[in-house]
Protein backbone atom coordinates (compact mmCIF):
# COMPACT_ATOMS: atom_id res chain seq x y z
CA UNK A 1 0.00 0.00 0.00
CA UNK A 2 3.17 2.41 0.50
CA UNK A 3 3.32 3.31 -3.09
CA UNK A 4 -0.66 3.78 -3.30
CA UNK A 5 -0.65 6.11 -0.73
CA UNK A 6 1.67 8.04 -2.35
CA UNK A 7 -0.18 8.71 -5.57
CA UNK A 8 -2.97 9.21 -3.50
CA UNK A 9 -1.22 11.81 -1.81
CA UNK A 10 0.05 13.30 -5.49
CA UNK A 11 -3.81 13.51 -6.79
CA UNK A 12 -4.90 15.13 -3.47
CA UNK A 13 -2.11 17.82 -3.56
CA UNK A 14 -3.49 18.73 -7.27
CA UNK A 15 -7.01 19.44 -5.86
CA UNK A 16 -7.56 22.69 -4.18
CA UNK A 17 -9.18 21.72 -0.28
CA UNK A 18 -9.62 24.53 1.34
CA UNK A 19 -11.48 24.52 4.76
CA UNK A 20 -15.27 24.39 3.64
CA UNK A 21 -14.01 24.20 0.11
CA UNK A 22 -13.20 20.24 0.65
CA UNK A 23 -15.75 18.33 -1.66
CA UNK A 24 -13.65 17.58 -4.40
CA UNK A 25 -11.18 15.85 -2.32
CA UNK A 26 -13.68 13.89 0.14
CA UNK A 27 -14.93 12.58 -3.49
CA UNK A 28 -11.27 11.35 -3.99
CA UNK A 29 -11.06 9.50 -0.77
CA UNK A 30 -14.85 7.84 -1.14
CA UNK A 31 -13.74 6.45 -4.57
CA UNK A 32 -10.19 5.32 -3.20
CA UNK A 33 -12.00 3.07 -0.33
CA UNK A 34 -14.94 2.20 -2.56
CA UNK A 35 -12.04 0.66 -5.13
CA UNK A 36 -10.62 -1.33 -2.30
CA UNK A 37 -13.80 -2.55 -1.24
CA UNK A 38 -14.65 -0.07 2.05
CA UNK A 39 -18.31 0.39 2.15
CA UNK A 40 -17.92 4.51 2.55
CA UNK A 41 -19.89 6.47 4.63
CA UNK A 42 -20.06 10.12 4.40
CA UNK A 43 -21.52 13.28 5.72
CA UNK A 44 -20.67 16.57 4.11
CA UNK A 45 -17.23 16.41 3.51
CA UNK A 46 -16.41 13.95 5.90
CA UNK A 47 -15.75 10.29 5.09
CA UNK A 48 -15.26 7.11 6.79
CA UNK A 49 -15.12 3.31 6.97
CA UNK A 50 -15.74 0.63 9.23
CA UNK A 51 -13.79 -2.68 9.26
CA UNK A 52 -15.08 -5.61 7.39
CA UNK A 53 -15.50 -7.78 10.21
CA UNK A 54 -16.58 -4.99 12.40
CA UNK A 55 -17.73 -6.40 15.76
CA UNK A 56 -19.65 -4.38 18.55
CA UNK A 57 -18.24 -6.22 21.58
CA UNK A 58 -14.58 -5.38 20.42
CA UNK A 59 -13.04 -2.20 21.24
CA UNK A 60 -13.05 0.27 18.27
CA UNK A 61 -10.10 2.74 17.01
CA UNK A 62 -10.50 5.67 15.48
CA UNK A 63 -7.66 6.29 12.87
CA UNK A 64 -8.24 10.12 11.80
CA UNK A 65 -6.60 12.80 10.16
CA UNK A 66 -7.98 15.82 7.75
CA UNK A 67 -8.30 16.29 3.96
CA UNK A 68 -8.63 20.27 4.22
CA UNK A 69 -5.29 22.77 4.21
CA UNK A 70 -5.23 26.33 4.44
CA UNK A 71 -4.70 28.74 1.66
CA UNK A 72 -0.94 28.99 0.33
CA UNK A 73 0.96 32.06 1.53
CA UNK A 74 2.73 34.54 -0.81
CA UNK A 75 6.51 32.87 -0.56
CA UNK A 76 5.69 30.43 -2.76
CA UNK A 77 8.39 29.65 -5.38
CA UNK A 78 6.85 26.91 -6.47
CA UNK A 79 2.92 25.94 -7.67
CA UNK A 80 1.33 24.95 -4.32
CA UNK A 81 -1.16 22.16 -6.26
CA UNK A 82 1.48 20.37 -8.67
CA UNK A 83 3.15 17.15 -6.63
CA UNK A 84 6.83 17.96 -7.26
CA UNK A 85 9.21 15.17 -6.33
CA UNK A 86 13.10 16.45 -5.68
CA UNK A 87 15.32 14.05 -3.84
CA UNK A 88 12.90 12.39 -1.96
CA UNK A 89 10.91 15.60 -1.47
CA UNK A 90 7.59 15.71 -1.90
CA UNK A 91 6.63 19.32 -2.25
CA UNK A 92 2.87 20.16 -2.62
CA UNK A 93 0.27 22.21 -0.13
CA UNK A 94 -0.92 19.82 2.40
CA UNK A 95 1.34 17.31 1.36
CA UNK A 96 2.81 17.57 5.57
CA UNK A 97 -0.70 19.32 7.23
CA UNK A 98 -2.04 16.46 7.22
CA UNK A 99 -1.77 14.66 3.60
CA UNK A 100 1.08 12.59 5.04
CA UNK A 101 -0.71 11.15 7.51
CA UNK A 102 -3.83 10.93 6.31
CA UNK A 103 -3.08 8.41 3.61
CA UNK A 104 -0.57 6.44 5.98
CA UNK A 105 -3.63 5.82 8.15
CA UNK A 106 -5.87 5.11 5.32
CA UNK A 107 -2.87 2.36 4.30
CA UNK A 108 -2.93 1.30 7.67
CA UNK A 109 -7.05 0.98 7.61
CA UNK A 110 -7.09 -1.07 4.24
CA UNK A 111 -4.16 -3.26 6.09
CA UNK A 112 -6.21 -4.46 8.31
CA UNK A 113 -9.35 -4.63 7.16
CA UNK A 114 -9.67 -8.04 5.97
CA UNK A 115 -8.26 -9.23 9.05
CA UNK A 116 -11.17 -11.32 10.97
CA UNK A 117 -8.57 -12.55 13.60
CA UNK A 118 -7.85 -8.42 14.74
CA UNK A 119 -9.67 -7.96 18.24
CA UNK A 120 -10.20 -4.66 17.25
CA UNK A 121 -12.71 -2.37 15.21
CA UNK A 122 -10.88 -0.06 13.15
CA UNK A 123 -12.69 3.10 11.94
CA UNK A 124 -11.33 5.48 9.14
CA UNK A 125 -12.22 8.99 9.16
CA UNK A 126 -11.25 11.64 6.08
CA UNK A 127 -12.35 15.03 8.07
CA UNK A 128 -13.58 18.31 7.03
CA UNK A 129 -12.48 21.70 8.25
CA UNK A 130 -9.70 20.58 10.91
CA UNK A 131 -7.99 23.99 10.16
CA UNK A 132 -10.65 26.34 11.56
CA UNK A 133 -11.81 23.77 14.13
CA UNK A 134 -15.16 24.34 12.04
CA UNK A 135 -18.62 22.65 13.40
CA UNK A 136 -19.01 20.47 10.19
CA UNK A 137 -15.88 18.46 10.78
CA UNK A 138 -15.14 15.68 13.01
CA UNK A 139 -17.60 17.17 15.35
CA UNK A 140 -20.55 16.86 13.15
CA UNK A 141 -20.28 12.85 12.90
CA UNK A 142 -18.77 11.27 16.09
CA UNK A 143 -22.86 10.37 16.83
CA UNK A 144 -23.07 8.24 13.85
CA UNK A 145 -19.43 7.07 14.12
CA UNK A 146 -21.12 4.96 17.35
CA UNK A 147 -18.95 4.25 20.19
CA UNK A 148 -14.79 4.90 20.18
CA UNK A 149 -12.65 3.85 22.79
CA UNK A 150 -9.07 5.67 21.31
CA UNK A 151 -8.49 7.58 18.55
CA UNK A 152 -4.40 7.93 16.47
CA UNK A 153 -5.19 11.35 15.30
CA UNK A 154 -3.32 12.19 12.45
CA UNK A 155 -0.80 14.94 12.51
CA UNK A 156 3.05 16.11 11.76
CA UNK A 157 4.83 14.79 14.37
CA UNK A 158 7.91 12.85 13.15
CA UNK A 159 5.93 9.86 14.35
CA UNK A 160 6.69 10.95 17.47
CA UNK A 161 3.60 10.54 20.17
CA UNK A 162 1.83 13.60 21.68
CA UNK A 163 0.36 12.40 24.69
CA UNK A 164 -1.39 15.08 25.48
CA UNK A 165 -2.38 18.42 23.35
CA UNK A 166 -3.08 22.41 24.85
CA UNK A 167 -6.51 23.61 24.21
CA UNK A 168 -7.32 26.66 22.76
CA UNK A 169 -9.27 29.85 24.36
CA UNK A 170 -9.71 32.88 21.80
CA UNK A 171 -11.11 35.91 23.72
CA UNK A 172 -12.62 38.81 22.02
CA UNK A 173 -11.99 41.68 25.14
CA UNK A 174 -13.36 45.33 25.10
CA UNK A 175 -12.07 47.80 27.39
CA UNK A 176 -14.68 50.88 28.04
CA UNK A 177 -13.63 54.72 28.18
CA UNK A 178 -15.50 58.18 27.76
CA UNK A 179 -15.50 59.82 24.76
CA UNK A 180 -13.82 63.65 24.72
CA UNK A 181 -12.10 65.99 22.71
CA UNK A 182 -7.93 65.66 23.09
CA UNK A 183 -7.03 69.36 22.49
CA UNK A 184 -9.37 69.45 25.84
CA UNK A 185 -7.80 66.45 27.48
CA UNK A 186 -11.60 65.60 28.19
CA UNK A 187 -13.03 62.10 28.61
CA UNK A 188 -11.03 58.47 29.76
CA UNK A 189 -9.21 57.18 26.86
CA UNK A 190 -9.72 53.96 26.37
CA UNK A 191 -6.92 52.84 24.98
CA UNK A 192 -4.52 53.57 28.26
CA UNK A 193 -7.37 51.34 29.87
CA UNK A 194 -6.68 48.74 27.42
CA UNK A 195 -2.75 48.72 28.23
CA UNK A 196 -2.95 48.10 31.43
CA UNK A 197 -4.70 44.86 30.89
CA UNK A 198 -2.43 43.96 28.21
CA UNK A 199 0.52 44.38 30.31
CA UNK A 200 -1.07 41.79 32.56
CA UNK A 201 -1.75 39.53 29.44
CA UNK A 202 1.82 39.38 28.79
CA UNK A 203 3.04 38.78 32.62
CA UNK A 204 0.65 36.99 34.38
CA UNK A 205 1.74 33.34 34.92
CA UNK A 206 -0.43 30.95 36.33
CA UNK A 207 -0.33 28.83 39.65
CA UNK A 208 -0.69 25.33 38.34
CA UNK A 209 2.01 23.73 35.35
CA UNK A 210 1.33 21.01 33.58
CA UNK A 211 3.58 18.05 33.53
CA UNK A 212 3.32 17.65 30.05
CA UNK A 213 2.29 19.96 28.60
CA UNK A 214 4.11 22.94 30.90
CA UNK A 215 2.99 26.67 31.11
CA UNK A 216 -0.77 27.62 30.03
CA UNK A 217 0.42 30.99 27.21
CA UNK A 218 -1.40 33.97 26.50
CA UNK A 219 -1.01 36.91 23.75
CA UNK A 220 -2.44 39.59 22.37
CA UNK A 221 -2.70 39.32 18.45
CA UNK A 222 -5.15 42.09 17.45
CA UNK A 223 -5.85 45.82 18.85
CA UNK A 224 -8.35 48.59 17.89
CA UNK A 225 -9.70 51.64 18.73
CA UNK A 226 -10.08 55.46 17.39
CA UNK A 227 -11.82 57.05 14.87
CA UNK A 228 -9.83 59.68 14.39
CA UNK A 229 -7.09 61.94 15.53
CA UNK A 230 -8.81 64.53 17.93
CA UNK A 231 -11.53 62.10 19.50
CA UNK A 232 -10.36 60.48 23.39
CA UNK A 233 -11.73 56.84 22.04
CA UNK A 234 -14.37 55.34 24.53
CA UNK A 235 -13.29 51.45 23.41
CA UNK A 236 -10.77 50.01 22.72
CA UNK A 237 -11.18 46.68 21.78
CA UNK A 238 -8.65 43.63 21.93
CA UNK A 239 -8.15 40.25 20.62
CA UNK A 240 -6.14 37.35 23.23
CA UNK A 241 -4.85 33.44 22.06
CA UNK A 242 -4.88 31.71 25.23
CA UNK A 243 -3.30 27.75 25.13
CA UNK A 244 -4.89 26.24 27.89
CA UNK A 245 -3.45 22.96 29.39
CA UNK A 246 -5.36 20.26 31.52
CA UNK A 247 -4.47 21.76 34.75
CA UNK A 248 -7.45 24.09 34.28
CA UNK A 249 -10.33 24.43 32.78
CA UNK A 250 -11.11 26.70 30.03
CA UNK A 251 -14.35 27.86 33.03
CA UNK A 252 -11.21 28.35 35.00
CA UNK A 253 -8.96 29.85 33.04
CA UNK A 254 -11.74 32.83 32.24
CA UNK A 255 -12.92 32.87 35.87
CA UNK A 256 -9.21 33.67 36.43
CA UNK A 257 -8.92 36.21 33.73
CA UNK A 258 -12.37 37.99 35.05
CA UNK A 259 -10.78 38.20 38.30
CA UNK A 260 -7.67 39.88 37.02
CA UNK A 261 -8.79 42.40 34.00
CA UNK A 262 -11.17 45.48 34.04
CA UNK A 263 -12.01 45.30 30.52
CA UNK A 264 -15.19 43.01 28.92
CA UNK A 265 -14.03 39.40 28.11
CA UNK A 266 -16.13 37.19 25.83
CA UNK A 267 -14.84 34.04 24.77
CA UNK A 268 -16.03 32.91 21.18
CA UNK A 269 -16.20 29.21 21.86
CA UNK A 270 -15.54 26.73 25.22
CA UNK A 271 -15.27 23.95 22.74
CA UNK A 272 -11.77 23.39 21.62
CA UNK A 273 -10.34 21.49 25.29
CA UNK A 274 -7.08 20.44 25.96
CA UNK A 275 -6.36 16.81 25.92
CA UNK A 276 -4.84 13.83 27.52
CA UNK A 277 -4.19 10.40 27.56
CA UNK A 278 -4.24 8.77 31.17
CA UNK A 279 -0.88 7.42 32.83
CA UNK A 280 -2.61 3.82 32.58
CA UNK A 281 -3.76 3.87 29.04
CA UNK A 282 -2.62 0.71 27.32
CA UNK A 283 -1.25 3.35 24.48
CA UNK A 284 2.20 4.23 26.94
CA UNK A 285 2.67 -0.11 27.18
CA UNK A 286 2.75 0.11 23.37
CA UNK A 287 4.90 3.57 23.41
CA UNK A 288 7.34 1.51 25.76
CA UNK A 289 7.64 -1.27 23.11
CA UNK A 290 8.44 0.67 20.10
CA UNK A 291 10.76 3.11 21.49
CA UNK A 292 8.21 5.88 20.61
CA UNK A 293 8.97 9.66 21.72
CA UNK A 294 6.42 11.16 23.61
CA UNK A 295 5.95 14.52 24.49
CA UNK A 296 3.15 17.56 24.95
CA UNK A 297 1.87 18.86 21.79
CA UNK A 298 1.38 23.06 22.02
CA UNK A 299 -0.52 23.18 18.94
CA UNK A 300 -3.86 22.34 18.43
CA UNK A 301 -5.66 19.59 16.02
CA UNK A 302 -9.32 17.74 16.47
CA UNK A 303 -8.33 15.89 19.14
CA UNK A 304 -9.65 18.59 20.87
CA UNK A 305 -13.27 18.11 19.69
CA UNK A 306 -13.01 14.64 20.76
CA UNK A 307 -15.14 13.22 23.75
CA UNK A 308 -12.55 9.96 24.30
CA UNK A 309 -9.14 9.09 24.51
CA UNK A 310 -6.93 10.07 21.86
CA UNK A 311 -3.07 10.83 21.26
CA UNK A 312 -1.90 12.44 17.99
CA UNK A 313 1.15 11.03 15.95
CA UNK A 314 1.83 11.36 11.83
CA UNK A 315 4.89 11.68 9.50
CA UNK A 316 5.75 14.82 8.48
CA UNK A 317 7.08 17.67 10.97
CA UNK A 318 4.79 20.57 12.58
CA UNK A 319 7.36 23.50 11.62
CA UNK A 320 6.54 22.72 7.79
CA UNK A 321 3.11 23.12 8.09
CA UNK A 322 1.49 26.39 6.85
CA UNK A 323 5.22 27.60 4.99
CA UNK A 324 5.94 28.19 1.38
CA UNK A 325 6.94 24.99 -0.30
CA UNK A 326 5.45 22.81 1.80
CA UNK A 327 6.70 19.35 1.46
CA UNK A 328 7.10 15.81 3.47
CA UNK A 329 9.63 13.28 2.53
CA UNK A 330 7.78 10.13 0.90
CA UNK A 331 10.23 8.23 3.01
CA UNK A 332 8.47 9.69 6.25
CA UNK A 333 5.21 8.65 4.57
CA UNK A 334 6.73 4.97 4.11
CA UNK A 335 7.88 4.74 7.91
CA UNK A 336 4.48 6.30 8.89
CA UNK A 337 2.69 3.48 7.56
CA UNK A 338 5.28 0.56 8.95
CA UNK A 339 5.04 2.02 12.29
CA UNK A 340 0.90 2.68 12.69
CA UNK A 341 0.70 -0.53 11.08
CA UNK A 342 3.28 -1.18 14.65
CA UNK A 343 1.06 0.48 16.76
CA UNK A 344 -2.31 -1.12 15.46
CA UNK A 345 -0.47 -4.72 15.50
CA UNK A 346 0.52 -3.53 19.52
CA UNK A 347 -2.78 -2.14 20.76
CA UNK A 348 -4.79 -5.39 19.47
CA UNK A 349 -1.90 -8.00 22.04
CA UNK A 350 -3.20 -5.21 24.88
CA UNK A 351 -5.66 -5.63 27.27
CA UNK A 352 -7.50 -3.07 29.28
CA UNK A 353 -9.96 -0.93 26.54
Amino acid sequence: MEEEAIDLLKQLIEIPSFSREEEKTADLLAEFLEAHHAKVKRSGNNVWAFNKYFDATKPTILLNSHHDTVKPNQGYTKDPFQPEVVDDHLFGLGSNDAGGALVSLLATFLHFTERKDLGLNLIFAGTAEEEISGKNGIESIIPDMGKIDFALVGEPTQMKLAVAEKGLLVLDCVAQGKAGHAARNEGENAIYKAIEDIKWFETYEFDKVSGTLGEMHMSVTQVAAGSQHNVVPDQCSFVVDVRVTEAYSLEETIEIIEDHVACDVKPRSIRLQPSGIATDHPIHNVAKKLNLEKFGSPTLSDQALMPFPSVKIGPGDSARSHTADEYIYLNEVREGIKLYIEIIEALNKESGF
